[in-house]
């Protein structure tokens, strides 16, 4: 064989080798590109064959989002030991019973007539005052004492309380404070108050003043 015949030959081989490498770099990459896109379903398996092992650099990103939205789920989830980030979470995380007893729809009732409306932090201010009245050992010693108590709350009529609209947003926002409430699950910014009065009216008591929320003003 002549030398220049054998130069070319040499020269083929070297070109096809080449393109046999270029072609296997290819594959590489486009089974990393596929591996990632399907990796949050795929995350569970081990990569085993250097063909995988590309992915593993991946991992910690493509995984990171969705551990993070399960820990958002679970801050909302309606068990007692979750750790709501706001009132208005807790408030949206309490699941409204079938049936109050009589003492939880006092204080249910009583929230929704005296601060319907308000904001979450005024409402659950009202539910505290009646459930430390009924500790306090001053007022009746239940919630429904403490609520129909004469001369209290003007909102009780004839030994009884106007019609609930118990399908009503403010219900249901009334059912959840009271819940919080007796539950103590949430501070209100004028706990140990005993007694409120609204704004509109100065009755001069004698009395250390806690705070001022919304229509009403409480003290101890």
């Amino acid at each position: 064989m002549s030398f220049r015949l054998k130069a070319a030959l040499v020269a083929a081989f070297a070109l096809s080798a080449a393109a046999a490498v270029t072609a296997s770099d290819m594959s590489i990459a486009g089974e990393s590109v596929a591996s990632v896109t399907s990796l949050p379903q795929a995350f569970p398996a081990t990569a085993s064959t250097g063909t995988q092992s590309a992915v593993v650099f991946s991992a910690p990103h493509e995984v990171a989002q969705p551990l993070d939205s399960a820990n958002k789920a679970n801050a909302f989830s309606t068990d007692t030991d979750a750790q709501a980030t706001s009132l208005a979470a807790l408030v949206d995380a309490q699941g409204a019973p079938e049936e109050l007893d009589g003492d939880m729809k006092c204080l249910a009732g009583a929230v929704y007539f005296e601060s319907k409306g308000e904001s979450l932090e005024g409402q659950l201010a009202v539910a505290r005052v009646i459930i430390n009245r009924a500790k306090s050992g001053r007022f009746a010693d239940s919630l429904c004492g403490v609520v129909y108590q004469p001369s209290q709350f003007s909102f009780v009529r004839g030994g009884g309380m106007p019609p609930v609209r118990t399908e009503s947003r403010s219900w249901r926002e009334a059912v959840a404070i009271a819940q919080i409430a007796a539950n103590d699950s949430w501070d209100s910014r004028a706990e140990g108050a005993l007694f409120f009065h609204a704004r509109r009216v100065s009755p001069g008591w004698g009395k250390a003043r806690l705070a001022s929320i919304d229509n009403h003003i409480f003290y101890r």
